[in-house]
């Protein structure tokens, strides 16, 4: 038995639950196909989810094609909920994108395979809906060689497309010029085949193109099209085969399955899933998910990598309890659980979404996920509930850590980050339905960072320039380059602080730069402890410990903020504004329009290019302005504009820095810092 884990992924509406209950169904797992309308489907078990008909968790279900283990992840397609998406494909071996056959390719399709193919994951496309009116393969195939990539090789032909009887054709080796495309395709990644086509074209087979196509499918080189309807169920069979031999597996412990063979008779059996997946050396997993069990219990999701898990292994998140694998719909238990697989995991109280369990060497790179843009502080309706919505959201922040929650202890407040405005309306249900709290929110506000611009350096010493604290630090702070974190040096010499001293540097340092000079967070930064000072535990004679002549944690971890803001103000920062790039499609005629609408947004687009449709333009534009564009666009162009925005980079922002409200007791403003912390100057 083989496993893959297939992730479906889609712009909104596009099918693709419709499509995963249908595979569910052909496989014998459902007895009958859910509705997305009626809210009975598998994968949308949220009361939200079954409510708006859309996706906002993923969901783990599994079927079985003859000696493939399939598990099928659901995943959401509404562009407010991309850090979902963007989780689940670290642990995919593979993935099926769905377009639809009326609407064509959609801004979050583009988005969706742009990342697909950033990660190199092996992705089958199925057009779905032939059976609505206004279908057109033909002319969406066009599109997705125009918009999405041009290595693309259609497996079929509709038939009566538009009705209700709307069927997929698989192409055969009879089909007149299928050969020629299919060889015209692959002949790029693949020399040898080039080099006798060229010669021979006669003498390449259709076997040995299938051979080439599942080949290079697999590594991602060529995506192969096929067609149908989820509704109807046609074209389900050929995409689920397809699905089998198309897209890379994991072996099972004693070897057993050849991956598959290739449609019409071609062998794959030499073709490997993912080199250094295998069970042997100690157990390693990505944890994507994280949920609360109904006693309150956190259960993770956790794709094993390599190695074999077991009940009670004892790992740094916690000691497993109980295992479920995935299998015939549902999870079952099970004593242990292999590479490949797909678990739920109890006992793991540490756990949060994206940690490596085991072995770290053995787990997937890190992937950096496009930070939300947005803030909104969570208002309880009951003033009584602060603490309650604090517990609450901490929770969900397990669940997802990129919701980033702030808490501002001065205001009595919490605030959260977001992607987009409809992640509201989903935390505001949650919050309802699962811990019977009523908030609203107050109006979003974008989430700036402050970079160090160079260096600085501050040192305070016990007893001296009115250091209250019987610790003495000294720090120097300095840019770092993108994406690097925040990282922490020592240049005093090891052995002259005690560890948990050193311990508690570390950590305020790590938490004081979450607010800046301006109060926004400071990534990407060195912070080296250069100077350190400290009295020894000690007390009067037959006495016992006497703090006011001994140095603790607590006087360190209160003198480094003070020290830290002051090497930072000399380092300086400047503060950035997220930018989002946009592409836009729109009609020739309205060009005229929509160039004032971005410039009042300030938006900087480039030089518009004549497309099929028009005009597209791209450029950037504000992540503070994103929300609106898109408000204002379908009256700008009559609903046919099409745009796609996407995190791009930092910049610094034009005229006065904004400032963020500190959380704190603000130590850079040092007179009022001490009043609170120590009750005096």
């Amino acid at each position: 038995m083989r496993t893959l884990n297939l992730g479906i992924l889609a712009h909104v509406d596009a099918g693709k639950t419709s499509l995963t209950e249908r595979l569910l169904y052909a496989a014998g797992v459902i007895d009958e196909v859910g509705s997305v309308d009626a809210g009975s489907t598998q994968t949308d078990s949220l009361a939200l989810e079954r409510q708006r008909g859309i996706t906002i968790k993923s969901a783990v279900v599994a079927f079985t094609v003859g000696d493939t283990a399939v598990n099928l992840i659901d995943t959401p397609g509404h562009p407010d909920f991309i850090a979902e998406v963007e989780r689940v494909l670290s642990v995919l071996d593979g993935a099926v994108l769905v377009v639809s056959a009326v609407e064509g390719v959609q801004a979050q399709t583009r988005v969706l395979m742009r990342t697909l193919r950033r990660l190199r994951i092996p992705t089958l496309i199925f057009v779905n809906k032939l059976d609505r009116a206004g279908a057109d393969l033909d002319g969406v195939t066009g599109q997705i060689a125009a918009r999405l990539t041009p290595h693309i090789v259609t497996l079929g032909t509709a038939v009566r497309q538009g009705g209700r009887d709307a069927a997929f054709r698989p192409f055969t080796a009879a089909d007149d010029g299928f050969g020629a495309r299919l060889a015209d395709v692959l002949a790029d990644g693949d020399d040898a085949l080039l080099a006798d086509y060229v010669e021979n074209p006669a003498g390449v087979t259709h076997r040995r193109l299938l051979r080439s196509l599942a080949r290079q499918a697999r590594r991602a080189d060529v995506h192969p099209v096929f067609a149908g309807s989820a509704i109807t169920g046609a074209g389900v069979a050929e995409l689920t085969a397809g699905i089998v031999r198309l897209l890379p597996s994991t072996p099972s412990p004693d070897g057993a399955g050849d991956g598959g063979g290739d449609s019409g008779g071609g062998d794959v059996s030499d073709l490997r899933a993912h080199d250094g997946r295998h069970d042997a050396g100690p157990a390693s997993g990505t944890v994507f998910k994280v949920e609360r069990g109904p006693a309150g219990e956190k259960i993770a999701y956790v794709r094993m990598v390599a190695g074999t898990l077991r009940v009670r292994d004892k790992l740094a998140a916690g000691k497993v309890t109980a295992l479920s694998v995935f299998d015939g719909g549902g999870a079952r238990p099970r004593p242990d659980v292999t590479a490949g697989r797909i678990a739920k995991v109890w006992g793991l109280g540490g756990v949060r979404v994206g940690d490596t369990l085991g072995d770290a060497a053995g787990g997937e790179g890190k992937h950096h996920f496009a930070p939300p843009t947005l803030e909104t502080v969570v208002v309880p309706r009951r003033a009584r509930e602060r603490g309650a919505l604090h517990a609450a959201l901490a929770q969900l922040a397990e669940q997802d850590p990129l919701i980033d929650l702030r808490q501002d202890d001065l205001r009595q407040e919490v605030s959260v980050s977001l992607y987009g405005e409809v992640q509201k309306e989903v935390l505001q249900a949650t919050l309802a339905g699962e811990y019977g709290i009523d908030v609203g929110f107050r109006e979003s506000t974008t989430i700036c960072v402050e970079r160090v611009v160079g260096s600085g350096e501050s040192v305070e010493l016990i007893q001296q320039d009115g250091n209250p604290f019987l610790a003495g630090v000294g720090l120097r702070v300095e840019a770092a380059r993108w994406r690097s974190g925040v990282t922490f040096e020592l240049e005093i010499e090891l052995g002259s602080l005690p560890p948990a001293f050193l311990r508690a540097i570390d950590e305020t340092v790590r938490e004081s730069l979450r607010q800046g000079l301006h109060g926004w967070d400071v990534p990407d930064c060195r912070v080296t402890l250069i100077r350190s000072q400290y009295w020894p535990r000690q007390s009067h004679s037959h006495a016992t410990f006497d703090k006011s002549m001994s140095s603790t944690a607590g006087d360190f971890r209160l003198l480094t903020p003070l020290v830290l803001m002051s090497a930072l103000a000399r380092a300086g920062t400047q503060v950035q504004e997220p930018i989002h790039r946009f592409e836009l499609e729109l009609p020739a005629d309205c060009l005229g329009q929509v160039l004032p609408a971005l410039a009042r947004l300030r938006a900087v687009p480039g030089t518009p290019s004549p497309s099929a449709s028009g005009y597209q333009l791209d450029g950037d534009l504000p992540a503070a302005h994103a929300h609106e564009l898109q408000q204002q666009l379908p009256g700008l162009t009559r609903g046919e504009g099409v745009l796609e925005t996407r995190f791009d980079r930092y910049q610094p922002v034009a005229g006065p820095p904004p400032e963020r409200p500190r959380t704190d007791h603000d130590p850079i403003h040092r007179d009022e810092y001490l009043l609170h912390v120590v009750r005096r100057v």
